[in-house]
């Protein structure tokens, strides 16, 4: 199978460039600019924004997987506006050149709560993007994940670069409301097979599937294990949200800093699945890499 991944240099999408070329797929990696691709992987450049730029590289191609994201811990280069442009508009051009291009299959990430009316401009493009890709004559399989750790991924290094932003408004560590948000971290080499099996397989087709990892964890408990790997010692404190609110608020209007109100609202939400759906693809939670593991905790 010809299977073009948009966003296939970043984080997910290089290690799965690498399982579907290690699977015998013809790949191409789609990204912005010219990136190094693992052996066997095919590059094109193309800007998802861009209709033209990247009706080419779809073209020919099986089956399109769609990783091409902003983060939603940090607000992104232009504004939360970025999240609109980029999740929404990029999946509508995405969806319409695989539709032009006679693709067959059409994988989307989206992220868990993915609302059209959520909270956050990230919740909200994300559910739009859903309501694209649902809508249209793609066979269609759309991903929910927790938060992914793994090698390159940004999650783990989020709980250090918080005590940077925060410790100016109170002593020690302080986390919004305690930390309690709570998380249900997946490794990228758990996610990844769940992904090459929906490019694969019909089973897959017209299935939304929400997954996370084997622990649920707070952010206090993700912060402990993330200073307890590096054996330091760290004293968490509670940061009250209204102040975490007031301060994001302020600090996000300042030219370069990274996060502001929307990212505070995400921190008032789980991002947890009701029912994880990894199981529908044979795999146990025992089985699964745990973040303390993958930490060298266990």
């Amino acid at each position: 199978m010809k299977v073009l991944v948009a966003g296939g240099t970043g984080f997910i999408g290089s290690h799965l460039c690498r399982a579907l070329a290690d699977g015998g797929h013809e790949v191409t990696a789609l990204s912005r600019s010219p990136s190094e691709t693992p052996e066997g992987v095919d590059s094109a450049v193309g800007d998802v924004t861009a209709y033209d730029s990247i009706a080419p590289a779809v073209d020919g191609h099986d089956a399109v997987v769609n990783l091409v994201a902003l983060s939603p811990l940090f607000e992104p280069d232009g504004g939360n506006v970025m999240h609109d442009r980029i999740h929404r508009g990029g999946t509508e051009n995405l969806v319409r050149a695989a539709e032009d291009a006679g693709a067959d299959r059409f994988i989307q990430m989206s992220a868990l709560g993915a609302d059209p009316d959520g909270d956050t401009a990230y919740i909200r493009a994300k559910g739009q993007a859903e309501e694209l890709v649902t809508g249209s004559d793609l066979d269609w399989t759309i991903f929910r994940p927790s938060v992914v750790f793994g090698e390159g991924g940004e999650f783990v290094s989020f709980t250090k670069r918080l005590k940077k932003l925060f410790a100016p408004l109170v002593p020690l560590y302080p986390l919004p409301g305690g930390g309690k948000t709570r998380f249900q971290p997946i490794h990228v080499g758990d996610l990844v097979p769940m992904l090459v099996a929906a490019v694969e397989s019909d089973d897959h087709v017209s299935e939304t599937y929400e997954v996370g990892g084997p622990d649920t964890l707070t952010l206090r408990e993700v912060t402990t294990l993330v200073y307890e790997a590096e054996r330091k010692g760290v004293t968490i404190v509670p940061l009250p949200m209204p102040l975490a609110r007031l301060g994001l608020g302020v600090l996000g209007a300042v030219p370069g800093f990274p996060m502001g109100s929307d990212q505070y609202r995400s921190l008032k939400f789980d991002n947890t699945t009701a029912d994880n759906d990894a199981s529908t693809f044979g795999v146990e939670p025992s089985e699964m890499t745990t973040l303390a593991g993958y930490l060298g905790l266990e």
